[in-house]
């Protein structure tokens, strides 16, 4: 009996074996020699680890300090160290290992277009690593087919510009709130604001307001919970990946799991109580993402959508609106006092549309054509997501190269961005001048442009992520002038989202209004 169990283990075992063997070697080398052939190249693959220790050293070396002064808006070295790296050796289409996960990379605008626009139905979004998945919730982020399809019909209404301008009021009155609470800690007119804490905190607002309506008090609560959860993910990203390391039992894990059940049971409360209350929010005021997943949960639909489902786009709502639109700010911010020339031209206009004190209001909003241009250089400069990746469904043909069903395209947004054989020699430098006639003759590509993503998956929100910054920075112009901090050290750094390593501290004077001026000159 002893015998026939050994023998028995050994079968196993050599089956084991063969099956890692086979996955963990035969199919990367099979991989490797299919592009290969193709003249794609790159990097050796490794064993198991594929190309990860390489990887964590560029980053890691490029990250050890900030960028030297005078500060360079070149971060491609910095923030994609090892794109950047093997770009200059194997040129910007290269086949990259993530562990035994194969990635091909493609930065031309075409095949860009063709994967997110003409053939989407070919390329589905990939698997989200399980720890950001538990902290941006399974629904439209992380969503495919029928079920994306159905929740985002029924979210969009929330984002129509219609209804979004009537969450003006609401977003200028934080604002103001905000801007009386760095006069009365100015002295002599003047404050120094680390301002990422600041704008998340504002963004805040406004999200949890745009996600449950009149019950944004419990909501914002659900969000802060949320902003602990994103610390302690932050966090373990920043070390080497340890394989099962996340369900041991250490100390972060266990206050990461009891963040997630909390902020679980919360929404499930403040779901069950608005069920309760009924839709009286959306008839007193704007669409709310929570009012109209609730309305369709009572109707006959397919698929049929759950308590579960309500849950969880709201917690992919609060990743994707609030961190995006406040390191929008953060950036722009940013910008505007390394570049006081343009801080002036904006503030003109903004003087000019709605004078020296006036809240502005939904009417004025697009008559900020400076500003919009602005933006949109920042966005170009500093995308928040600064890579993408798409997985191929079936063995497909994108521009002449043969690849594989289930082989995973890595799209580098920021490195698109900052070509110059796109946007010119100055691509660079900050230039918002060249948005002067839209984006779309921005570049010499019409798809060179995409802080918000491409095609059918093209981020839901973006359109309240640049009103609220529109709103922010022309309330903001209206009363500060403003310049880097000496504390300020320049070292843009991506964790899921691009954001500013030690902080953006930021001078602002007080700008005494012109006593000559009209206080209805907006209105």
């Amino acid at each position: 009996m002893k015998k026939e169990m050994i023998m028995v283990l050994i079968i196993l075992l050599i089956i084991l074996l063969g099956f890692v063997v086979k996955v963990l070697w035969l199919k990367p080398k099979k991989i490797e020699g299919h592009f290969g052939k193709q003249g794609i190249k790159g990097p050796a693959y490794c064993f198991f680890t594929g190309n990860v220790k390489e990887i964590m050293s560029l980053m890691m070396k490029a990250s050890s300090q900030p960028m030297p002064m005078p500060f360079s808006h070149n971060i491609l070295p910095r923030v994609l160290s090892f794109y950047h790296h093997w770009n200059k050796i194997y040129g910007p289409t290269f086949l990259v290992w993530f562990g035994p996960t194969a990635r091909l990379t493609l930065a031309d605008p075409d095949l860009i277009r063709e994967v997110f626009c003409l053939k989407p139905e070919l390329y589905e979004k990939n698997e989200a690593h399980p720890l950001i998945k538990q902290l941006e919730g399974d629904g439209l982020l992380n969503l495919k087919g029928e079920k994306w399809a159905h929740h985002r019909k029924i979210i969009t209404p929330t984002f129509h510009m219609e209804n979004l301008q009537l969450l003006v009021p609401i977003a200028t009155s934080n604002v103001k709130k905000m801007l009386d609470k760095w006069l009365s800690m100015s002295d002599f007119g003047e404050v120094e604001i680390e301002v990422s804490r600041w704008y998340q905190n504002l963004t805040e607002d406004t999200m949890t307001r745009t996600a449950f309506g009149n019950h944004y008090i419990e909501g914002k609560r659900i969000f802060q919970l949320q902003a602990r959860q994103l610390a302690l993910t932050s966090k373990a990203f920043k070390e080497i990946p340890i394989p099962g390391y996340r369900f041991l039992p250490t100390k972060r894990n266990i206050e990461s799991w009891k963040l997630h059940n909390e902020i679980k049971k919360s929404l499930m409360r403040v779901i069950e109580r608005r069920k309760k209350w009924g839709d009286v929010d959306m008839v007193n005021g704007p669409k709310d993402l929570l009012g109209l997943m609730i309305e369709a949960s009572r109707k006959e639909s397919s698929p049929v959508i759950t308590t579960r489902d309500i849950a969880e786009e709201c917690k992919s709502f609060f990743f994707a609106g609030e961190q995006t639109t406040s390191n929008l700010l953060t950036w722009t911010t940013v910008l505007l006092a390394m570049h006081p020339q343009w801080q002036v031209r904006a503030r003109d206009e903004v003087l000019n549309v709605f004078g020296p004190r006036d809240i502005p209001n939904k009417d004025c909003v697009s008559k900020l054509k400076m500003l919009t241009m602005i933006l949109n250089e920042s966005l170009r400069l500093y995308p928040p997501i600064v890579a993408t990746i798409r997985r191929a469904r079936a063995d497909v043909e994108l521009g002449g190269y043969k690849i594989s069903c289930g082989t995973e395209l890595l799209i580098p947004t920021l490195a698109i961005h900052h070509d110059q054989t796109i946007w010119g020699s100055d691509a660079n430098e900050f230039n918002p001048s060249r948005f002067s006639n839209g984006v779309a003759r921005a570049a010499k590509h019409p798809m060179a442009f995409f802080p918000f993503g491409l095609g059918i998956r093209t981020c839901i929100g973006q359109n309240l992520a640049i009103l609220q910054a529109k709103l922010t920075i022309a309330m903001i112009l209206q009363r500060f002038s403003f310049e880097l901090s000496p504390n300020y050290q320049h070292a843009p750094t991506v964790l899921m989202l691009l954001y500013p390593q030690y902080g953006a501290p930021i001078i602002f004077k007080h700008l005494q209004p012109d006593p000559s001026s009209k206080e209805t000159h907006g209105s």
